[in-house]
């Protein structure tokens, strides 16, 4: 940094010599809290290098039999032992083996509760996010006790209290393209327990470079998916999607719903589908998928494609490298955020078609003659909404436009003046798109409100409930 020293006097001196001073002090520990920062990484690190390295972590302390395990892995996991397709062997794999599960949410809660209780050697978790109270319905590995803690924290917890004997690796960070080779590299078998398409896209590529079988499964509404990835011979998840689906096909939990024990079987499932692979038992589904209907409760195998050969990862011509892997934009790809939280906001009308939740209760309160029109759909209607609005779904808002008009015509004819009309949803994106709408047929002075019923519940009203 350069300072200048201005006035001529020696206390203007003084005071520059005190500031740099601070200066000083206020570098060098931020120094010391990166060295610190940097030391417990490597420590971390490390830590992870010799959790899953060896089988022989768990036998420390432990004499061992004959066949290979210890008088109390014989009783713990006796019932798994006793299966003749199973046995001993299928035990010591298992203990051999080591595990990442990408996410700590509804999929991934049965996942590593039961690779934990199975005894599987190495268990690595990988999340960036922390646990919400709107978890919990389908996230059963979290407590309410972690509400406002991170998940893999939450996990580990849980994993050790059932079973103590194995190593769990927690990494506190989101799987990116530039951390992933590093993080997938130290695991046996990965799980893809995330719920979006640019993730997806990701995990798979990374196994496919890293050698790796990949257990995808998805969940969402009341339907489920399970397949097996790059395993002996099997397609990829880019064999079977080339190219992304359009991005309003791509839906989540946090907007869909999701009934909460479908990812809870699903995710069982996973776990069933890893254990098979590590201990070398079964038919996986690899090159098949499991397709879950939780309504009906059926289930359904279907075949899937073979592995493309001109497949853009693992073709016999690909040119898909652990370089290209780290510098390719998955987001860009998809055109989907990775994380909720990025949710990308729309930008379909003009500012002055738009105010924001306290404009709007402004107008409440100066008892100005108006309408509110919530085009959520009607299941969504009857959660929450805004006292006095009107519900006209966005998708009917073509057809009961005329139901717009009389609803204008009534409230100007009791209060004798012009009546305005405002549009709310839920984020504030289908209310953008209603507007356009609206002010295209006959209504040009129709606004929204900035960030729908969400802002409303921040800015205006925090006794509002939030879903």
């Amino acid at each position: 940094m350069d300072y200048k020293i201005v006035g001529n006097g020696s206390a203007d001196i003084i005071h520059e010599i005190e500031k740099l001073k601070l200066d000083k002090k206020e570098i060098e520990n931020r120094i010391s809290k990166l060295e610190a920062q940097l030391k417990a990484d490597e420590a971390v690190q490390m830590k992870a290098n010799q959790a899953c390295s060896s089988y022989d972590s768990i036998l420390d302390g432990h004499a061992v039999s004959s066949n290979g395990l210890t008088p109390g892995m014989i009783y713990r996991y006796s019932r798994h032992l006793l299966l003749p397709d199973f046995g001993v062997e299928g035990q010591i794999n298992l203990a051999k083996s080591s595990i990442l599960v990408v996410g700590a949410g509804g999929l991934g809660s049965p996942v590593v509760l039961y690779l934990a209780s199975c005894g599987i050697g190495c268990i690595g978790i990988v999340d960036s996010d922390i646990v919400e109270l709107n978890n919990l319905h389908r996230q059963i590995i979290h407590p309410e006790a972690y509400v406002g803690h991170a998940k893999v924290k939450s996990a580990a917890a849980a994993c050790r209290a059932i079973n103590s004997s194995i190593n769990l690796v927690e990494h506190n960070q989101a799987l990116q393209a530039s951390n992933a080779l590093d993080i997938v590299s130290k695991y046996d078998i990965v799980v893809d327990a995330t719920d979006n398409l640019p993730s997806r896209y990701m995990i798979s590529d990374c196994c496919v470079v890293m050698n790796k079988p990949l257990i995808s499964g998805a969940a969402l509404g009341l339907e489920g998916q399970l397949t097996v990835y790059h395993h002996k011979g099997g397609p990829c998840y880019r064999c079977l999607f080339p190219t992304p689906p359009p991005t309003a096909a791509c839906q989540r939990c946090s907007d869909s719903g999701v009934l909460g024990v479908v990812p809870g079987v699903i995710g069982c499932l996973q776990a069933l589908e890893a254990i098979k692979v590590a201990s070398g038992i079964g038919e996986t589904l690899s090159g098949r998928m499991l397709i879950f209907d939780a309504l009906s409760s059926r289930i359904r195998i279907v075949k899937l494609r073979g592995r493309s050969l001109q497949c853009f990862a693992c073709g016999d011509n690909a040119d898909f490298t652990q370089q290209s892997f780290q510098s390719f934009d998955y987001e860009g790809f998809t055109q989907s955020p990775m994380s909720d939280k990025a949710r990308p906001k729309l930008s379909l009308i003009s500012d002055s078609a738009r105010i924001t939740s306290r404009e709007y209760k402004d107008l409440i309160d100066k008892q100005e003659p108006h309408i509110l029109v919530d085009v959520r759909p009607a299941h969504h209607f009857k959660i929450t909404a805004i006292p006095e609005s009107i519900n006209i779904p966005l998708s009917a808002l073509e057809d009961q436009i005329s139901l717009v008009d009389s609803h204008l015509k009534e409230v100007a004819k009791d209060s004798g003046k012009a009546a305005s009309l405002y549009v709310v949803c839920r984020r504030g994106n289908d209310s953008q798109r209603a507007v356009d709408f609206l002010n295209k047929n006959g209504f040009p002075l129709a606004k929204d409100i900035i960030g729908g019923l969400e802002s409303w519940a921040q800015d205006v009203d925090p006794s509002f409930p939030i879903y």
